[in-house]
């Protein structure tokens, strides 16, 4: 059921029936849009088999964060790839990227996006360079009244200084998995993803137990206790299903 809370839980992706989830959580994260973007009369039909109040957050098209040596371009139709993959990904202020930018923003609108996350990989690390081409593509792009979150990975953990200097400067949310790490500064709007816990940055194996969720709901609740206005929990490990249900009792119960 679909209620106006500050502390939002959903998942990345479908991990059930498309129908069943839309009327069970009041968000998800959209995967597919980051291998491909839908035609457009697809994300209508989307918005409109919606509950109007469900939020649709999307995942930015990999083009604009992944080169052309990911193993994820793979999944890209051959009549989408750009003339000139050498210039897509990693955030550079290229037309390549910038146009994937529009087609992005274009498919958000009509989902009514409020947040699209902007998630680069571990090969897009910390240098003076990466830090000015995100500075000039965040700068430059039309949001369409839409937060933008943006995940960096790799090294990018012992530069929080950078981030938050960078997050500032161009208005965007530092998206991270809370239960690891705390975002470089506080924002109305909090995004958080959790993609397991472990030894490695990732372990989408893992089942979040009654402690780790309590703790997730803590968490959420300083940050509102900091002025955060709302929190997005996107759980992105295989149990996400059951987890994001789990905390969603919990929240429930504790009056979130």
């Amino acid at each position: 059921m679909i209620e106006d809370r500050p502390v939002k839980v959903g998942c990345c992706g479908f991990p059930t029936r498309q129908h069943e989830y839309l009327h069970e959580f009041g968000v998800v994260e959209l995967q597919s849009t980051f291998y491909q973007l839908p035609q457009l009369d697809t994300a209508e039909h989307w918005r409109t088999q919606a509950p109007p109040r469900f939020e649709f957050c999307v995942k930015a098209w990999q083009i604009i964060t992944h080169p052309a040596t990911s193993p994820t371009w793979k999944h890209m139709s051959t009549a989408n790839l750009p003339r000139r993959a050498s210039r897509c990904g990693h955030l550079k202020p290229t037309r390549e990227n910038l146009d994937a930018w529009e087609r992005t923003l274009e498919i958000c609108r009509i989902l009514r996006t409020r947040v699209c996350l902007i998630q680069c990989p571990a090969s897009y690390g910390f240098s003076k360079r990466n830090v000015e081409n995100a500075r000039r593509f965040f700068g430059q792009i039309d949001r369409g009244g839409m937060r933008i979150a943006w995940e960096p990975r790799g090294n990018w953990k012992e530069h929080q200084d950078v981030i938050k200097e960078l997050c500032q400067r161009v208005d965007i949310i530092h998206a991270v998995d809370i239960l690891r790490s705390k975002p470089a500064m506080d924002t109305d709007t909090c995004y958080f993803r959790l993609h397991g816990l472990g030894p490695r940055e990732f372990n989408y194996r893992y089942r979040y137990s009654i402690e780790d969720l309590g703790r997730l709901k803590d968490a959420a609740t300083a940050c509102l206790a900091r002025g955060a206005q709302e929190i997005y929990v996107l759980f992105n490990n295989m149990n996400m299903l059951e987890d994001a249900r789990t905390l969603c009792s919990i929240m429930h119960t504790s009056g979130m």
